[in-house]
């Protein structure tokens, strides 16, 4: 047990200190060298439940495939060019998310059924103006300001924000069978309330371009619906998503993108050669001839090509040409 000082003593020994006949001078630290060589890293006792880096890369590569599936989708309903790509994953407290989101905002509250947790997709307001303006025909990036969205304007994002959950739902499938519910709308982050205060989240955050404007875009997870099935992931299932995710997600979007692509189709109804004074001799009702018999088949070209050969006619009103033949010609 250690010896405790009387009064008198405590005395002596401040005197002495007073008058530096005492040295209190602190001995300098020594360094720390782990045993085996192993290199010792800072623990923060208030984020216990660090991510591993094998979690990371896994939630790295789920997120990534949303972000490529959403960014698809909304080239498709905006018809411009859109790019989403991952930003950054953090753990940090519930509270400290709060503070960070603005005022208004458009939060999208949906439920994790297995776990029963609430989860938030927190949407940029002038990224939620811009694809409702574009999808009206409008311009992107014309509101500069937050503002709060008006009944129409939320009915039409409605459809855009449910596909997102849907999409962040498939890109879970892979690790989790997680389902994804909306569950409503909020403009506020203190009305949200998916967690405590001091409670660990994992914030997920994209960046978000559409034409030459830039976003944000955040999902924030209570770590608490999580843990489950953070414990079970591994490297095996980092390099088996990743690799999945990369054929999948790269067919699909070549396919979307191969389908959306727009050539020309002409028919050729006939070709014919004039002289000059021909041609400068001809009035409104002149004729010319072709080298086309009258039931000949015209060419018909794709990308100028051509690709088929068919006759010329009439359907519902309009002048059409019906396709014979292929040319076998083209290889």
């Amino acid at each position: 047990m250690a010896e405790i000082l009387s009064q008198q003593e405590i005395d002596s020994l401040l005197a002495g200190i007073n008058s530096g006949s005492v040295n209190v001078a602190v001995p300098e630290a020594t360094g720390f060298t782990p045993r085996g060589g192993k290199e010792a890293i800072t623990f923060d006792f208030r984020l216990p439940h660090r991510l591993s880096k094998n979690q990371l890369r896994t939630l790295q590569a789920v997120h990534e495939s949303f972000a490529e599936t959403l960014s698809s989708f909304l080239i498709s309903r905006l018809q411009t060019t859109v790019s989403i790509s991952l930003a950054s994953i953090d753990q940090l407290f519930y509270s400290e998310f709060v503070l960070s989101i603005g005022s208004p905002s458009c939060l999208y509250v949906f439920r994790i059924v297995e776990s029963d947790a609430l989860a938030v997709l927190e949407l940029n307001p002038q990224l939620v103006l811009s694809i409702v303006s574009r999808m009206l025909g409008g311009p992107v990036g014309e509101e500069k300001n937050a503002r709060l969205l008006t009944q129409i304007e939320q009915t039409i994002i409605r459809g855009i924000t449910q596909r997102a959950v849907a999409d962040l739902q498939k890109a879970w499938k892979t690790i989790a069978p997680f389902t994804f519910q909306m569950e409503r709308y909020e403009t506020e982050g203190e009305f949200v309330q998916i967690a405590p205060a001091s409670e660990i989240i994992l914030l997920v955050s994209f960046e978000v371009s559409i034409g030459d404007q830039k976003f944000m875009m955040n999902i924030c997870f209570p770590t608490f619906a999580l843990e489950d099935e953070l414990a079970k992931l591994n490297t095996q299932s980092v390099n088996a998503i990743s690799m999945a995710q990369s054929k999948k997600g790269w067919s699909r979007v070549m396919a979307k993108k191969i389908e959306q692509t727009t050539l020309p189709v002409s028919v050729i109804l006939g070709c014919a050669t004039l002289s000059v004074k021909e041609l400068a001799e001809l009035q409104p009702g002149d004729v010319i001839r072709t080298a086309i018999p009258v039931n000949g088949e015209t060419a018909i070209e794709i990308g100028g090509t051509t690709r088929f050969y068919g006759k010329p006619g009439v359907s519902n009103g309009k002048s059409a040409v019906r396709i014979e033949r292929v040319n076998t010609n083209v290889h």
